[in-house]
């Protein structure tokens, strides 16, 4: 079953570099993630730390939401609009060009190639002998990363590294683009550090560990079980049916199988679609019906995926 966003009628006088679409909810979310950046960076000391700590990382984890929804076409279908919208750097580590290529190539083929490291950008798995040419401490490493304990500690800096490590390489090849997007990344972070450490006076190693990284493991809880490896590739997505709060600083991404089935249509909408395939889905066991906490009883510890070339 396939749905796509259904194209209302043009406006007569719209903006010349503004698609005549224009998606009110998620623009209503766009505002209140900016607005509430601002507030509460600016607002910030005067808060107890353990009410704007965890306040500023579930903002960073709904901007990156925010983010996913502009690389599908979101809230218009003016590319360069939807990249204002999502394009500062709010976390810091990765440019948001390089986000919209890879995870629109994680999303080619149908998902035909889901979990597979040589086509999937977004893949947990690691290339067959990694862990039996590994160490011993990054062998522990990559096996805790595939427990949700692991991966919400770890797990970002794993991912971190990593990403930095294989732009690191590219722009070392001469890879001029590369170099190009960073240095305008580059930019976009002097901004944001302007605000947050320069007028804000929020110290940068607070701002990294009290809200960026919480809200990287926040994507990554989110992100936790959502593919699985399968012979059957119509088997690797997975759905978390999670709390309404989760499911709206999510933006619905939650219900996976319904977004890769319909990567064209807004979050607002995916729980209707979700809807028309929940029975099927959940006679094939791919529905976490107890939501994260289920998710946290079985793979705290547990290791959801079987990393290639380990045999524990």
């Amino acid at each position: 079953m396939h749905l796509e966003a259904t194209q209302p009628a043009s406006a007569l006088c719209a903006p010349p570099n503004i698609e005549r679409r224009l998606e009110l909810p998620t623009l209503g979310v766009a505002l209140a993630v900016h607005g509430g950046f601002l507030l509460l960076t600016l607002f910030f000391k005067d808060l107890p730390i353990l009410l704007s700590a965890p306040l500023g990382s579930l903002l960073l984890a709904w901007y990156g939401s925010l983010q996913h929804e502009t690389i599908h076409g979101h809230p218009t279908s003016s590319r360069r609009f939807n990249a204002l919208l999502g394009g500062l750097p709010l976390s810091l580590w990765i440019p948001y060009a390089v986000y919209r290529e890879t995870h629109l190539r994680h999303h080619r083929h149908g998902g035909r190639y889901l979990t597979e490291v040589a086509h999937d950008p977004e893949s947990f798995y690691l290339p067959a002998g990694t862990m039996s040419d590994a160490g011993g401490v990054l062998r522990w490493m990559y096996a805790a990363n595939c427990t949700l304990a692991g991966r919400l500690i770890l797990g970002p800096a794993i991912a971190m590294i990593r990403f930095w490590a294989g732009e690191f390489r590219k722009i070392l090849r001469g890879d001029r683009r590369r170099l190009r997007i960073w240095s305008r990344h580059a930019l976009g972070v002097g901004v944001v550090l302007a605000w947050v450490v320069g007028v804000c006076r929020i110290p940068l190693i607070v701002y990294i560990a009290l809200l960026v990284y919480p809200s990287v493991a926040l994507g990554h809880l989110r992100s936790f079980a959502e593919h699985h490896g399968s012979v059957d590739a119509r088997l690797r997505t997975r759905v978390v049916e999670a709390h309404l709060l989760w499911a709206v600083i999510f933006l619905n991404n939650n219900l996976h199988i319904a977004h890769h089935a319909n990567p064209k249509l807004p979050w607002y909408q995916l729980p209707r679609a979700w809807r028309r395939m929940r029975v099927a889905a959940q006679a094939q066991g791919l529905v976490f019906v107890g939501g994260y906490w289920e998710v946290t009883q079985k793979y705290l510890f547990r290791r959801f995926i079987k990393l290639d070339g380990d045999e524990s």
